[in-house]
């Protein structure tokens, strides 16, 4: 038996492409395609297909809170999120409301096809830029000891600034800029530049 899909997804080319590719495909079929969630979402509770692909940006109602609604009713069918939104916020809402993946648009047909199946079998497809902000979320965050002008000297030593540029940039001295960098290294615990940008980077003291 193919694994059967169902797509909810407002953009009619991205719908159309989709249901193309996936129905077109050994293994593969999709029947059921809807632009909002308040059609389809009581058609599928009817059909429970096998993996759901939704769009978050939906009309009238947001693709999370069909993701909700529809795992009231089918807990066991693994909705897949497929948008264009990578922050935060639309990614952990998401997998809340009970979405088991998390793909950005515009994804090669190979690798939909992969994360479909992933999704059926008990995993959780994500884009590799997806995937690293879960496991960021994960880790234990550092607070960050420095004082708002320590930032700003970091932040132009992460950029490659020297001490005179730097001073340049902040209008102060350079003895100034050298008694901010070693309140950094001290708060650091670091004994040079590549330490502390090293240290600022991994626990994103700085963008």
């Amino acid at each position: 038996m193919p694994i059967r899909v169902a797509i909810i997804e407002d953009d009619h080319d991205i719908r159309q492409l989709m249901q193309l590719i996936i129905d077109g495909s050994p293994g593969f079929a999709c029947k059921q395609a809807f632009e909002d969630c308040k059609t389809g979402v009581p058609v599928l509770v009817e059909a429970a297909p096998d993996v759901v692909l939704m769009d978050i940006d939906l009309p009238e109602m947001s693709g999370i809170t069909g993701v909700a609604w529809l795992k009231e009713k089918l807990p066991e069918v693994p909705v897949v999120m497929l948008t264009v939104h990578e922050d935060n916020e639309a990614v952990f809402d998401s997998l809340c409301a009970g979405a088991v993946g998390y793909l950005v648009k515009g994804l090669p047909p190979v690798q939909l096809l992969q994360a479909i199946e992933e999704a059926h079998h008990g995993g959780s497809p994500m884009s590799p830029a997806i995937a690293r902000k879960v496991v960021r979320s994960f880790q234990p965050q550092v607070a960050n000891p420095l004082s708002g002008r320590e930032n700003e000297v970091l932040t132009l030593l992460c950029q490659g600034e020297n001490y005179r540029t730097i001073a340049t940039a902040l209008f102060v001295s350079s003895n100034t800029v050298k008694a901010h960098i070693k309140n950094i290294y001290e708060k650091l615990q670091v004994h040079n530049r590549a330490q502390a940008v090293g240290k600022a980077l991994k626990h994103r003291f700085v963008k």
